[in-house]
């Protein structure tokens, strides 16, 4: 009797007592070209609500079941991007409110994120820039002479919050995937007749979808997605290509390497749950045979000419189910630069002469390529807006 006693006494203390109110333990600010994204780190799942002031314009955050102690760690964010400045005070005995100054009116977007990888729990707040409209309206020409570029997306892989793989040394994936991508970028640019489009210029995320819409508005006419393999085994290493398979990857490491790939909006704060009708008519089936066939042509040319540089991990060109690469009627190719996770390879690729001499390798493909897949292009459009279509020179 006793006992039972002692066990109901034990239930009521701790039906009783005050729910351990959450800590925040970052604030991180990110600014791209598009849109600013702050990020709350909290040590558990809070309620959060979003509205906006004018005159002058504010973005005001309440978290809900916060400590007051909080308040110190917001007010030592420093601004970024549209965000001017950041402010924080208690709302209540429960709520934290952080004030956003902005330096233009801004609707923003928020969504918490429970833990996911190296990330605890996080609300995440997305502050779209409104794209300035053209202010006046071009006439088109009845006929329109001219030369198609060849245009390359280049795709530094992973950025801003999401780090990639991390190497022993603690070099950053995202960081030599943005270095070499910018060298290729300016190899590309030097070629006549060529020029390059990066899906992300800096540190700042950028989701997978919208990578792909990237490619698709500038026409591009080659994807090429950079990035530094990792794998649980550090002896492993060697450079490695990938093309899209859409009936299942081609090893198992493949398939293992997919979906981290794959993860990466999740780890870098795009909400997945709200894309699924736009990944449905975005991210089309690549499975059309003269796009396929032109991908394992590009990735075959590129990884021949990686094993003039470095082992490879695989000779043959491989296939996973990378979202990335679904970019539609655009031959794309996912390069595995090399083993960060590897301690020899991650000196290689913080070594600039080495990001280089991979930059040149990529190239060298691409070059490859061109020789053999020419794209079309409209030359003279008449006025009734029939097409003659001739090869590049």
């Amino acid at each position: 009797m006793t006992r039972h006693l002692l066990v109901m006494l034990s239930l009521l203390v701790v039906m009783t007592r005050p729910a351990v109110a959450a800590e925040l333990r970052d604030v991180r600010l990110w600014a791209g070209p598009e849109s600013t994204r702050v990020v709350f780190d909290l040590d558990g799942a809070v309620q959060h609500s979003v509205f906006t002031l004018d005159n002058p314009h504010r973005i005001v955050i309440d978290l809900h079941g916060m400590s007051p102690e909080s308040v110190r760690v917001a007010n030592r964010a420093a601004g970024q991007g549209v965000v001017q400045r950041i402010r924080s005070g208690k709302r209540d005995e429960k709520t934290v409110r952080v004030v956003l100054d902005v330096n233009q009116p801004i609707t923003p977007r928020s969504f918490s994120l429970t833990p996911s990888d190296q990330f605890g729990h996080r609300v995440v707040l997305d502050l779209d820039v409104p794209l300035s409209m053209p202010t006046a309206r071009v006439q088109k020409p009845a006929v329109t002479l001219g030369e198609k570029l060849i245009t390359i997306a280049v795709d530094a892989g992973h950025g801003g919050e999401d780090p990639g793989a991390i190497g022993p040394a603690g070099t950053r994936e995202k960081d030599v995937s943005l270095v070499m991508a910018r060298r290729l970028a300016a190899l590309i640019d030097a070629q006549p007749g060529m020029r390059a489009v990066l899906t992300r210029s800096g540190d700042y995320s950028v989701g997978l979808q919208r990578r792909v819409e990237v490619a698709r508005e500038y026409q591009a006419d080659l994807f090429v997605s950079i990035h530094a393999n990792a794998f649980r085994k550090r002896e492993l290493r060697g450079s490695s290509v990938y093309v899209l398979s859409n009936r299942g990857a081609s090893s198992e490491h493949a398939r293992w390497l997919a979906r981290r790939e794959n993860a990466a909006d999740l780890v870098g704060g795009i909400e997945i749950a709200s894309k699924d009708s736009d990944l449905a008519s975005v991210l089309i089936d690549l499975s059309q045979s003269a796009s396929l066939e032109a991908s394992f042509d590009l990735g075959g040319r590129i990884l021949n000419s990686l094993g003039q540089i470095n082992r490879l991990q695989k000779t043959v060109v491989q296939q996973a189910g990378f979202m990335v690469l679904k970019a539609p009627d655009i031959p794309s190719v996912l390069v595995e630069t090399a083993f960060i996770s590897n301690p020899q390879e991650e000196r290689l690729l913080r070594d600039p002469k080495h990001q280089e001499r991979f930059a040149k390798s990529i190239m060298a493909g691409i070059r490859g390529y061109f020789d053999h897949y020419r794209p079309q292009m409209p030359v003279v459009q008449s006025a009734d807006s029939s097409l003659i279509m001739r090869d590049l020179p």
